[in-house]
């Protein structure tokens, strides 16, 4: 519904493509033609300093688009007249990041030829969609949920005077390792593993991805809410087939296998001091990727200058790890942070 009032509106996003020549990954391969399908929302505008002031980056999680930020729990929440990131004052950058979406990723022609990427080459990428291609020179906020709020972690070291504030969700400023690690492992072995796979020359879909999705769908479920959904056996069985079915609706197994491959590279926690602007890390206790009881946000978030760390207790409007794009449950920490962040007036 908001996606249909935003086309209708002056300001309905606009989407596009940037094109990096010779783009050199972190592994050391390079792709002569590297495409990021982004979009926006609202016009950039410089201050009185002659920089952006208006701009606010948000970040997509594994297997996701920026297109996913125009939903109603979280468009409808956020950039609606009068809201918190109101598009007629704020200019919102949605990218897809390599390997998602309408940038460029395996199964567009390369298959597993297609070179290894990691969460710092989506980053730097990310950097010159913004510099070079939208001329943005500076950042009111980087946001991101999930594989995005790893990201923003990531650019508050990467780029520690670029943003004036950093707000990532349903992440930990550590490495992937524990449950989670193993979790990504099992999706990575199913494709891998399957000889159906053919090294990623397949005609059709290898039955691994079907095994890596029913892995993914415990990693992110909710167990208060698929109670809810799925009170009786027979619920349960056709909600599981609905969710599989969703789920496989358009995916393929070269972009999963190199999607969850990414996040081997992730590790902040040696660099956290050197995030200097206010950053709040937002959580809900009911998310399996990132359980609370680790205690690794507790210990992240204390070398962190100017960080808060929020825990939203488990409730009706919490959905495990999917919290993250349930705007209205974390609104209140989003204003906060901004308003602990405004840049003194000149």
């Amino acid at each position: 519904m908001i996606l249909a009032l935003l086309l209708t509106a002056a300001l309905a996003p606009a989407p596009g493509d940037f094109v990096i020549d010779a783009f050199r990954f972190d592994s050391g391969e390079t792709l002569p033609r590297l495409k990021l399908h982004y979009m926006t929302l609202g016009e950039p505008h410089r201050g009185s300093s002659g920089h952006i002031d208006n701009a606010v980056l948000i970040l997509h999680g594994t297997g996701g688009t920026g297109r996913q930020f125009l939903s109603d729990a979280f468009a409808g929440v956020l950039f609606g007249p009068g809201q918190l990131l109101d598009t007629s004052h704020y200019y919102v950058v949605l990218p897809d990041g390599i390997g998602h979406g309408g940038s460029s990723k395996p199964s567009d022609g390369l298959h597993a030829r297609f070179p290894r990427y990691g969460y710092r080459d989506m980053v730097r990428a990310q950097y010159l969609l913004l510099t070079v291609g939208l001329k943005v020179d500076h950042l009111r906020l980087v946001m991101g949920t999930s594989m995005g709020g790893m990201h923003t972690w990531l650019w508050g070291e990467a780029y520690p005077g670029f943003m004036e504030a950093l707000m990532p969700l349903a992440s930990l400023p550590a490495q992937v390792a524990g449950r989670n690690r193993m979790s990504r492992r099992m999706i990575i072995d199913s494709i891998r593993g399957d000889p159906q796979w053919k090294g990623g020359e397949y005609q059709v879909q290898p039955r691994g991805l079907v095994s890596a999705v029913y892995t993914l769908l415990f990693m992110v479920s909710s167990p208060l809410q698929w109670q809810k959904t799925a009170p009786t056996r027979e619920a349960a069985d056709r909600f599981f087939e609905e969710q599989v079915k969703a789920r496989l609706g358009g995916l393929d197994a070269n972009d999963m296998l190199y999607q969850f491959e990414a996040s081997a590279d992730y590790d902040p926690a040696p660099d956290l001091e050197k995030i200097q602007v206010p950053l709040t890390a937002v959580n809900s206790a009911d998310d399996q990727v990132n359980p609370p009881e680790l205690g690794i946000m507790e210990a992240g978030i204390a070398r962190v200058k100017k960080g808060r760390y929020v825990l939203i207790p488990i409730s009706d409007e919490t959905r495990g790890h999917g919290t993250h794009t349930r705007a209205a449950v974390w609104k209140q920490h989003l204003e906060e942070l901004l308003r602990r962040s405004q840049p003194a007036a000149p």
